[in-house]
């Protein structure tokens, strides 16, 4: 089921970035081996509920870094969140990878591994239940997440659907 992103300018935003991964790279040329970095980056803004994430490589670390958070910033996406957590469990799959997500009860805080968990934080979700199955590659299980968090509804998006109104759910 494709549903579509819900765009969102970061320029206006108080935006935390967040480096997931780095990767060093190399190519072989016929004058010997080009050294390069790959750095994974998630940027967010807790308190409105968005979240993004980019790739970026460069010679250099700390460039590379800058080119994911740049990147991150056009691929910015809005969450569908209660008060502390998110309104429903879900499944969000990327290749080989597959993220489920859980709602928890306050108090509980982000229950996840390093690559979701950079994710729940910069989204501002405090309190989840977390589990990464299959890839443990960071590319995939972040977009596994992303799948997963775009597919999250609330209360009035479920009663539009069924053409209903929210108190007859």
């Amino acid at each position: 089921m494709a549903l579509a992103k819900k765009k969102v300018d970061g320029n206006r935003m108080n935006l935390k970035d967040e480096v997931v991964s780095i990767n060093r790279v190399t190519k072989v040329v016929k004058g010997g081996k080009n050294m390069s970095f790959a750095a994974l980056v998630v940027v967010g803004d807790p308190a409105e509920g968005v979240v993004g994430y980019g790739s970026g490589k460069a010679k250099e670390v700390p460039q590379a870094i800058r080119k994911g958070i740049e990147a991150a910033k056009k691929n910015l996406v809005r969450v569908n969140l209660t008060q502390t957590s998110i309104p429903h469990q879900v499944l969000g799959r990327f290749g080989a990878g597959s993220v489920m997500l859980k709602p928890a009860p306050e108090g509980t805080g982000v229950i996840a591994g390093k690559t979701v968990r950079a994710v729940m934080t910069s989204a501002g979700v405090q309190n989840v239940l977390t589990k990464s199955l299959g890839s443990a590659n960071p590319h995939n299980v972040i977009k596994a997440t992303f799948d997963a968090l775009i597919q999250l509804r609330n209360k009035d998006e479920v009663a539009a659907l069924r053409g209903k109104t929210v108190e007859e759910l």
